[in-house]
C-alpha cells in the first residue's frame, strides 16, 4: 500500500452517491474504485489494498458499522469514513468507537468530503512516516550497525548488549570524539524503552543558573522570567532515557539534587510544592577522570558511585586501528552521497596514511578528514594528496551550497592544509635540531633566510611551539 497514489474504495448502494464521490475526488489524483454493497466491498478489499474506505451506514446486505468492524479486524491499516443520511449522535459515537476516522452526513458538500478525506490521508501519511523513521532509527543504532571489529570494540558491544535489557544507570567514559553518545543511543534503542524519548542534556553548555529549571521545569512566577509553567527534561523524558553528556561539568549543587532524583525517582519543579514521580534511565558520559575529581573535591563521591553502576569505556581510535578501514569507507560512502560525488575507492597509499595516524580527535577527526577529502577529490579514488590531516583538531566543515562555494571551499582547504603541513615541517625540523635554525635549515635543504622567513610567517618560536 502506498500513499503516493492513495487508493480509495467508495461503498454505497445509491448510484448517485457513488458517482458524486468519484466526481468530487477524481481531480485530486486518487485511485478510485466503487462497490454497491458490503459483500462487493469485501471482495475488492481481499484483492487490493486501499488506504481509505468511504462506507455508507445503511446498505441492503450489511451496515456500515459491521463493514467497519470487519475492515479493522482484517485490514487494520485501512482507514474508514462513515457516510450516512441517518445521522445521530449515537451513530457517530459508535462509528468512532469502532475505529472510524470520521463521520459525515448526507447531503454533504464537496468541501466537507474533500476536507475529511484529505485530513484522513494526511494523518495516515504521517503515521507511516513515523513508523518508517522509528524503524530507521532502530536500525541505525542496532549493534550490527555500529562499526568495529577490533577486540576492544567487541568488548564494548558485549557490554552494550548486556546492559541494554536492564534499567541500570550507565557511565560511559572515553576521550572526545570516540562516540560516547552513539554508545548511549545504542543502549537506549536496544532496550525496552526504545519507543520512549531519548533526551540529551549537555552539562557543559547550560548555564548553572538555568540548569535546575532545564531539568526539573518550573511553574509560572517561580522566578522573574518564568511567565509560563514549563515542563523540564525529566518530566518530558518520563519512561525513556536521559543522556547526561559531559557530566563532569555539572555543578556540585546540581549533583546533589540529581543524586536525590536517582535515589528516589522523584523531583519537585522549581517553585512548586508538587512531587513528580518519574521512571527514567540515566546514562552519563565524560572524557575526564571522575574518581580523580572526587579526590580533588570537584565531584561528589556519592553521586559518582550512583552513576558508576555499569561503566563502559570507549577506546580511542589509536588503540583499535584495525577499525580504521571500515570507518573510513563508511564515511566515504556517507559524504560521497551527501556532497554528490562518485568516490567509491581509497588507494592503498592513502589507507596506509590513515592507519598510520594517531587520531587525537578520534573517530570524529577521521570523519572530518574523509569529509574534507571527498570535497577536494576530483576523481573516483581518494589518494594521499586528498588526505589532509590537520595538526590541531578542527570542527566539522560546512557543506557548500553552490559550485562557486565548492571551489572556494576547496581552495581554502588546500591553502589551510598546506599551511598546517609547512608549520609541522618547520617545527619537526627545529625539534630534531634542538631549535637551532641554521642546522634545521641545512638538514632539510633550505637556505637559512628562506627557512627563517617561514618561521616569521607562522610566528613560530621555541617558547610558543615547544
Amino acid at each position: 500500500m502506498t500513499l503516493i497514489t492513495p487508493g480509495i474504495l467508495i461503498v454505497d448502494d445509491e448510484d448517485i452517491v457513488r458517482k458524486s464521490c468519484v466526481r468530487i475526488l477524481s481531480p485530486y489524483g486518487y485511485n478510485l474504485q466503487t462497490a454497491r454493497n458490503g459483500s462487493e466491498a469485501v471482495k475488492k478489499l481481499q484483492n487490493e489494498a486501499f488506504d481509505l474506505v468511504l462506507a455508507d451506514l445503511v446498505m441492503p446486505d450489511t451496515t456500515g458499522i459491521d463493514l467497519l468492524k470487519k475492515i479493522k479486524e482484517e485490514w487494520p491499516e485501512t482507514e474508514v469514513i462513515i457516510i450516512t443520511g441517518y445521522g445521530t449522535v449515537k451513530t457517530a459515537v459508535d462509528a468512532l468507537k469502532y475505529g472510524a476516522y470520521d463521520f459525515i452526513e448526507k447531503p454533504f458538500t464537496p468541501e466537507v468530503l474533500l476536507n475529511s478525506v484529505e485530513r484522513c490521508l494526511e494523518k495516515k501519511r504521517l503515521k507511516i512516516e513515523n513508523i518508517r523513521l522509528r524503524q530507521e532509527i532502530n536500525a541505525l543504532y542496532s549493534l550490527d550497525n555500529i562499526i568495529g571489529t577490533s577486540r576492544e570494540m567487541q568488548k564494548v558491544f558485549k557490554l552494550i548488549a548486556t546492559v541494554s535489557s536492564t534499567g541500570s544507570t550507565v557511565l560511559i567514559t572515553g576521550e572526545s570524539g570516540t562516540g560516547k553518545e552513539l554508545v548511549a543511543r545504542a543502549i537506549h534503542y536496544n532496550s525496552a524503552r526504545k519507543e520512549q524519548p531519548f533526551i540529551v542534556v549537555d552539562c557543559g553548555t547550560i548555564p548553572e543558573n538555568l540548569m535546575e529549571s532545564e531539568l526539573f521545569g518550573h511553574i509560572k512566577g517561580s522566578f522573574t522570567s518564568a511567565v509560563t509553567t514549563e515542563k523540564g527534561v525529566l518530566e518530558t523524558a518520563n519512561g525513556g532515557t536521559v543522556f547526561l553528556d559531559e557530566i563532569s561539568n555539572l555543578p556540585l549543587s546540581m549533583q546533589m539534587k540529581l543524586l536525590r532524583v536517582l535515589q528516589e525517582k522523584e523531583f519537585r519543579p522549581v517553585g512548586s510544592k508538587k512531587i513528580v514521580k518519574i521512571d527514567i534511565r540515566f546514562i552519563a558520559a565524560t572524557n575526564r577522570d571522575l574518581s580523580e575529581m572526587v579526590k580533588q573535591g570537584k565531584f561528589r563521591e556519592d553521586f559518582f558511585y550512583r552513576l558508576n553502576v555499569f561503566p563502559i569505556n570507549v577506546p580511542p581510535l589509536r588503540n583499535r586501528k584495525e577499525d580504521i578501514p571500515a570507518l573510513a569507507y563508511y564515511f566515504l560512502h556517507k559524504y560521497s552521497k551527501e556532497v554528490g560525488r562518485d568516490v567509491p575507492h581509497i588507494s592503498a597509499e592513502a589507507m596506509r596514511q590513515l592507519i598510520a595516524n594517531d587520531w587525537p580527535g578520534n573517530v570524529r577527526e577521521l570523519e572530518n578528514v574523509i569529509h574534507r577529502a571527498v570535497i577536494v577529490c576530483e576523481g573516483r579514488m581518494l589518494r594521499p594528496e586528498h588526505i589532509m590531516i590537520p595538526i590541531g583538531y578542527e570542527e566539522e566543515i560546512e557543506i557548500p551550497m553552490t559550485l562557486d562555494e565548492l571551489k572556494l571551499k576547496k581552495k581554502n582547504i588546500r591553502t589551510k592544509s598546506i599551511e598546517e603541513i609547512e608549520k609541522g615541517f618547520l617545527i619537526a625540523a627545529l625539534r630534531r635540531n634542538d631549535w637551532n635554525i641554521t642546522r634545521a635549515a641545512a638538514e632539510v635543504g633550505m637556505q637559512r633566510p628562506n627557512f627563517h622567513a617561514l618561521l616569521k610567517k607562522y610566528n613560530i618560536s621555541k617558547g610558543k611551539s615547544d
